[in-house]
């Protein structure tokens, strides 16, 4: 099972950050843009770390708010989520 949820996770992050990158050159080039509730969904589902990375990298959506006060509270809620997770497989 915990390899299924490490896969689910690389996927789930590889497709948030792919979604940020395009959202940015769509806003670049006045096309039509992603959804922000698509985009913090897949920080939800599991990507919020590459959501994260990706807002960095390109500089994209770091100042508009509530998003990134969202984006940041999903990942710290990822950290806390994943430390217990992985704290329960040191006490086996």
């Amino acid at each position: 099972m915990t390899e299924y949820i490490v896969v689910w996770l690389i996927a789930a992050n590889g497709i948030a950050f792919a979604l940020m990158i395009l959202d940015k050159k769509f806003a670049e080039s006045g096309a039509r843009r992603i959804s922000e509730n698509t985009l913090l969904g897949w920080a939800v589902l599991g990507g919020a770390a590459g959501t994260f990375a990706a807002s960095r990298l390109v500089r994209h959506k770091t100042r508009k708010q509530p998003f990134a006060a969202r984006m940041i509270a999903i990942l710290l809620l990822e950290l806390v989520l994943l430390t217990l997770w992985a704290s329960g497989f040191s006490d086996q």
